[in-house]
């Protein structure tokens, strides 16, 4: 992989051609670079220096503490400008600009979230989020009744409603299962799986990480437990692409979706949907297409009339990620969520964090309660009072409030929300 100093090097000698830049942004990213460039990643994480550079690529209102960046992330600023020119080019003419000028760059994306995930681009389709791409995979693939499928039951909801909806249409088996918040280890993750296998089993859809208390999971582990008995495996990777650092190969993967408008950064309606090239034909698309497209990965983008400009700056947000390197952006993120998380712990025992801070186990999410509060009004507390955002989350097993901060988000923002917490646990809320 290219270094960070040479990949800075080459954006800047190609600033010119880079399309709607504002005329600082990579500039500032190359100076921040010098900063931290011969840190290891866990010293670059408290450089507050890097950061507060890193911070300015974002316009971002700071009367207000955005921690929910879990669920949809702002763009860096010449990321929207991007996207904002190229809607206004399209507007001019749609026929010919968005159509024959803008759609064919398309390509350029491809190839470019391909490199940065480890395929090749004609395994990589550009959807507008992760829902569309799981959902290309879960009413994509030829089932019949007393077919079984498992997930967890801290899926996506999403996801659940859709496999639920194939069971009263087709007949298939459902099974949901449970495990432990947090979960003692992986081996034991694993064995719940396992455990519900049947010689019936046709799927397991899991999630990487899961978008209620942030636990990252076995993924590579469960793709071969189930590849040994011909079972395939979804994997739900919307809050993981761009968060930590990963390939394909590594997860073994054959099949992958995500969205982009949460941790790369990308503008709101991006995703990508991964299938590995040789199991492109089995999976129908969820709109029409034409058979001579059966093995072609672009089936899966036949969706109609929509914005080129949303898509084509994605690269822009693949080339800020990789200004940063996400072994440092992973760092940093820990180091935010270790901050509030340790400190709330240490303060009172009626904290209870139920992500592990474990840095195998989890990144920038985590889960929070405090006991003897009612958690949703916690958060109308939170935002209310003090324009903090977060998200309560209601689980049968489990509840909380999830916290996710971001790469622009400052230590006062942390220690703001902290703070508030502490107050929270001592005197009580007011909503």
């Amino acid at each position: 992989m290219t270094d960070r100093r040479t990949f800075m090097s080459s954006m800047m000698r190609a600033g010119v051609a880079l399309p709607a830049l504002r005329g600082s942004a990579f500039a500032t990213l190359f100076r921040a670079e010098d900063l931290v460039r011969d840190k290891a990643p866990l010293a670059a994480a408290e450089d507050e220096a890097y950061w507060s550079q890193i911070q300015m690529a974002f316009d971002d209102d700071r009367t207000l503490v955005n921690l929910n960046n879990g669920g949809v992330s702002p763009a860096p600023t010449h990321v929207l400008d991007m996207m904002i020119r190229d809607l206004k080019f399209s507007n001019q003419i749609p026929v010919d600009h968005m159509w024959q000028v803008l759609e064919p760059r398309v390509e350029s994306v491809r190839r470019d979230l391909a490199r940065m995930f480890g395929c090749d681009p004609e395994e990589m389709a550009i959807v507008r989020n992760a829902s569309e791409a799981n959902e290309t995979m879960i009413l994509g693939l030829d089932l019949k009744r007393g077919d079984e499928v498992i997930v967890t039951n801290q899926n996506y909801g999403r996801m659940i409603t859709t496999w639920e909806q194939r069971v009263r249409r087709e007949g298939i088996v459902l099974k949901q299962i449970s495990f432990k918040v947090p979960p003692p280890s992986d081996d034991y993750i694993v064995e719940q799986f396992r455990a519900a296998i049947t010689p019936r089993t046709r799927v397991i859809e899991v999630t990487h990480i899961t978008n209620l208390t942030g636990q990252i999971l076995p993924v590579r582990r469960i793709v071969q437990l189930a590849r040994e008995q011909g079972i395939e495996v979804f994997v739900d990777g919307a809050h993981a692409f761009a968060h930590f650092p990963f390939t394909r190969d590594e997860l073994d993967v054959d099949y992958y979706g995500t969205s982009l408008h949460k941790w790369l950064h990308a503008p709101i309606g991006t995703g990508f949907l991964y299938v590995r090239r040789d199991k492109i034909k089995s999976l129908w698309p969820m709109m029409g297409a034409a058979a001579a497209q059966d093995s072609n990965i672009r089936k899966y983008e036949e969706i109609g009339t929509h914005p080129a400009a949303n898509h084509n700056a994605i690269s822009l947000a693949v080339a800020f990620n990789r200004g940063i390197g996400l072994e440092r952006k992973a760092a940093r993120l820990r180091y935010l969520r270790d901050r509030w998380a340790k400190r709330l712990v240490a303060e009172d025992p009626r904290f209870n964090v139920l992500t592990p801070l474990d840095d195998r186990q989890s990144c920038a999410i985590a889960l929070v309660n405090i006991e003897g509060i009612d958690t949703p009004k916690l958060q109308q507390w939170l935002w209310g009072k003090h324009k903090i955002m977060t998200v309560a989350i209601m689980h049968p097993e489990f509840h909380g409030l999830r916290v996710t901060p971001s790469v622009y988000t400052t230590l006062d923002e942390v220690d703001l929300f902290a703070e508030q917490m502490i107050k929270a646990s001592r005197s009580g809320i007011a909503v």
